[in-house]
């Protein structure tokens, strides 16, 4: 019951302060959009939004180690697992430049998913073949213009922490652009938001590791297919690896 009540109040704070924060961010979108052609302030000011509901929130304790990976001025493919709801918000802890992939029904969340226009995100109709490939030359856009772009390889959240297969949408676009790939790793999410439900559950700590990048030279020869496969493995040994660490301590 005490969780639950938490919970309301928690998804409560979300609402009102997305009320607050999507108005700065329209004012910040009119004052930059004639020399900030990216967005990064825009969305340096929604990672800061985002991250409150991880700050603020006294069950969720994030842990990034490997940030070092990311050169400053680096255009990368990002693939990261994905465990629950919360990654995104997780994810945004990072604060570095990056457009999400992300579907279409997110876009329709009021405040939410009016900033994602506003950042262009990058939609994807899950179902459509038309709207996937456009997805794809939004990629590219945005990695040509000098911004990476993050995407869930897997396409769907986990049901209980374990790795899903994963798609070739973003290997194909690393190969096509010639953008070195990031592996993102995170582990602890599912316990702390699991996908069938809003319900808080309790302390839990959620650890983002970024492995060194993929250089398109160390793929050149591999097909999309292939190339899947080897950071699938790559990212499934390291999240076995922190969920054993994980369970032993």
């Amino acid at each position: 019951m005490l969780l639950t009540i938490i919970s309301l109040l928690f998804w409560t704070f979300i609402i009102l302060t997305s009320i607050l924060a999507f108005p700065v961010a329209v004012l910040i979108k009119v004052l930059t959009m004639f020399f900030d052609k990216r967005l990064i302030i825009l969305h340096r000011f929604t990672c800061l939004w985002a991250s409150l509901y991880t700050w603020l929130n006294p069950f969720w304790s994030v842990h990034i180690s490997g940030k070092e990976n990311i050169q400053k001025e680096g255009v990368y493919v990002f693939v990261c697992n994905h465990q629950s709801l919360a990654d995104i918000l997780v994810l945004f802890r990072l604060f570095v430049h990056f457009k999400w992939v992300s579907k279409i029904e997110n876009f329709r969340v009021p405040l939410v998913g009016w900033n994602m226009y506003l950042n262009r995100y990058i939609r994807l109709v899950r179902s459509s073949v038309k709207s996937q490939a456009k997805m794809m030359k939004d990629c590219q856009k945005s990695l040509n213009e000098g911004s990476s772009v993050l995407i869930f390889p897997e396409g769907t959240r986990t049901m209980n922490g374990k790795l899903r297969p994963f798609k070739s949408g973003a290997f194909h676009l690393a190969i096509r652009a010639g953008r070195p790939i990031l592996p993102i790793v995170l582990n602890g999410s599912s316990d702390a938001l699991p996908k069938a439900g809003f319900i808080l559950r309790g302390k839990h700590m959620i650890d983002i590791h970024l492995l060194k990048p993929i250089p398109p030279e160390w793929f050149a020869e591999m097909d999309a297919k292939q190339l899947t496969k080897e950071v699938q493995s790559i990212i499934a040994a390291e999240l076995e690896k922190m969920q054993t660490q994980k369970q032993s301590s």
